[in-house]
C-alpha cells in the first residue's frame, strides 16, 4: 500500500503537538531555544528588537559619508530591498513548511536549498560571526553608555572604558541565561518602546541644537579627497547595510506557532512602522543639525569639549534608555549562539530544566558572554571590525541570499520581471558588498595607528 504524504494541516497540527517539527524532535536547540509558539505579534517584536537597534545611531554619520541625496536615497533602497528580501525568505520558509520540512535555521534552510556545502561552510560560519559580532558591539556599547552616564555626574572620573564593559558584561551574564527565543517576547516589547524613546529623544536633540545658538555651523560638503569620498560613500553603505541587517529570520520564524503562514508578514509591518519612525528621523535630524562634523555616534556631538549641549537629564535619560534596549539587542543575537551550545551539549530526552541540561547551558553561555566582554574590552573600536562584518556578513544574509533562494525554488519564468528583478539584486549588492568590505578595510587599516588595546576611548 502507498504512502501518501501528510498535508499542511496536519503536518501543522504535529508541529503544534510535538514541537518545531517532528525531523527536528530530539534535537535539543530546536526544542529548548527555537520553541515554535508566538504570535505574528511576537515575532513583530523579535523582528524589531534584531533591526532597530543602537546601532541606528550611526545612520547621521553615515549620510555624511555620502550628502544628502544619496544618503536619503540609500536609506530608502535599503528599507525596500530589505522588507523585500525578509519577505521572500518568508514565503520559501512557509513553502517548505506546507510540503512538510520546517526548516527552523538559516543553515537548515541553505543546507535544503543549495546543497550541505553552503549551509556547512558559508551561511552557518557567516551567521554565526555576524551574530556573535553583533553581541560584542552590543556589549562595547553598553559599556560606552555606562561610561557616558559615568562622565555626566563625575566629569573628571578615573574610571576606564574596560572597567565599564565589564561592568555591562555581568549583566548579559544574567540575561544570558533567559532559556529561549520565545521568553523573549515580553523583554522585545519593552525594547521596541525604548528604541521609540531613545530615537525620539535624540531627534528632539538635535533639532534643539541645530537651532539654538550653539548650533555648529552647518556644512554639508563631503570632507576629503576624491579618493576618500568614493571610499568613504561605499563604508557608508556597509553601515547602512549593517543597521537594517538581521540575519536572524528563519530563527525569527521558528518562534512562531505553526501554521506558519503569513504571520511573518504581519511581523515584517510592525517592524518597518517602527523603522520609518525611528531611522529617518534620526538620520535626517542629526545630519541637518551637525553636517560633515557628524561623528560616528551621534550622541557624542552632544558634548563638545565635555560640556553638554543639552541639560543634563535630557543626556542622562537617552542613555540609559540606549542602555536598557542594547542589553535586549545583544540577547536576541545570542539566540544562535545558544542554540548552537543547546544542539551540541543539551541532551532533549531529558527536561529542559533537568541538571544534565542546565549545567552545560550555565557554562556554555556564560563562556561565550565572558570572551564576547574581553574582546569587546580589548578592542574598544569594534565599530570599524563591525562595519567589515556588515559587508562580509548582513549583505549576503539579507540583500542576497533571500532572492536566490526564491529563485531556486520558486524557479520564476526566466522572461518574467521576478526573475531579473531579483537576479539584478544579487548582483548588484554583490558588487557593492566586496566594494563595501574592501572600503571598511581600509579605514580599518588608516586608523589602526590610532588604536591600542583597552584604549580608554
Amino acid at each position: 500500500m502507498g504512502t501518501q504524504l501528510p498535508t499542511s494541516v496536519e503536518v501543522s497540527e504535529i508541529d503544534s503537538e510535538e514541537g518545531p517539527s517532528s525531523s527536528e524532535q530530539l534535537d535539543a536547540g530546536a526544542l529548548f531555544v527555537l520553541k515554535s509558539r508566538g504570535s505574528w505579534l511576537h515575532c513583530g517584536y523579535h523582528l524589531t528588537t534584531s533591526i532597530v537597534a543602537p546601532a541606528l545611531l550611526s545612520l547621521p554619520y553615515a549620510l555624511s559619508l555620502m550628502g544628502w541625496f544619496p544618503g536619503v536615497l540609500c536609506l530608502i533602497l535599503a528599507a525596500l530591498i530589505t522588507f523585500y528580501s525578509y519577505n521572500l525568505l518568508s514565503l520559501v520558509l512557509e513553502h517548505h513548511a506546507q510540503i512538510g520540512r520546517r526548516q527552523l535555521r538559516f543553515r537548515v534552510m541553505a543546507e535544503d536549498i543549495l546543497g550541505p556545502a553552503w549551509g556547512r561552510y558559508f551561511v552557518g560560519p557567516i551567521q554565526f560571526g555576524v551574530c556573535y559580532g553583533a553581541v560584542v558591539a552590543c556589549i562595547l556599547l553598553g559599556g560606552q553608555s555606562l561610561k557616558f552616564i559615568y562622565l555626566l555626574s563625575t566629569p573628571k572620573g578615573s574610571m576606564q572604558l574596560y572597567e565599564f564593559v565589564s561592568i555591562f558584561g555581568i549583566l548579559m551574564l544574567v540575561l544570558a541565561q533567559i532559556p529561549s527565543f520565545h521568553s523573549l517576547r515580553h523583554i522585545n516589547l519593552v525594547s521596541l518602546v525604548l528604541a521609540l524613546a531613545y530615537s525620539a529623544c535624540t531627534t528632539a536633540g538635535s533639532v534643539h541644537i541645530g537651532n539654538s545658538k550653539n548650533a555648529p555651523p552647518k556644512d554639508y560638503s563631503i570632507n576629503g579627497a576624491m579618493q576618500n569620498r568614493v571610499f568613504g560613500a561605499f563604508n557608508a553603505i556597509s553601515i547602512i547595510a549593517t543597521t537594517y541587517g538581521n540575519g536572524i529570520i528563519p530563527e525569527i520564524q521558528a518562534t512562531v506557532a505553526p501554521p506558519v503562514e503569513g504571520k511573518m508578514f504581519k511581523g515584517l509591518l510592525v517592524c518597518y512602522a517602527v523603522i520609518i519612525m525611528t531611522f529617518f528621523s534620526v538620520a535626517i535630524s542629526g545630519y541637518w543639525a551637525f553636517g560633515n562634523q557628524t561623528k560616528g555616534v551621534i550622541l557624542i556631538n552632544f558634548m563638545v569639549d565635555e560640556k553638554p549641549l543639552l541639560p543634563t537629564w535630557v543626556l542622562l535619560m537617552t542613555n540609559v534608555l540606549t542602555l536598557l534596549q542594547v542589553a535586549a539587542v545583544s540577547v536576541v543575537y545570542l539566540q544562535p549562539t545558544n542554540d548552537v551550545f543547546e544542539r551540541k551539549f543539551a541532551d532533549a530526552k531529558f527536561d529542559q530544566f533537568s541538571i544534565r541540561n542546565v549545567v552545560p547551558r550555565l557554562v556554555s553561555r556564560s563562556l561565550s558572554v565572558i570572551i564576547a566582554t574581553a574582546i569587546a574590552a580589548m578592542f574598544p573600536f569594534f565599530g570599524d571590525i563591525n562595519a567589515v562584518i556588515g559587508a562580509f556578513g548582513f549583505i549576503p544574509l539579507d540583500f542576497i541570499l533571500p532572492v536566490i533562494f526564491y529563485n531556486v525554488t520558486f524557479k520564476p519564468s526566466k522572461k518574467g520581471l521576478m526573475f531579473w528583478g531579483n537576479a539584478s539584486i544579487a548582483v548588484i549588492c554583490s558588487a557593492v558588498g566586496v566594494l563595501g568590505a574592501i572600503s571598511s578595510i581600509r579605514q580599518i587599516i588608516l586608523d589602526a595607528s590610532t588604536y591600542s588595546l583597552f584604549a580608554n576611548v
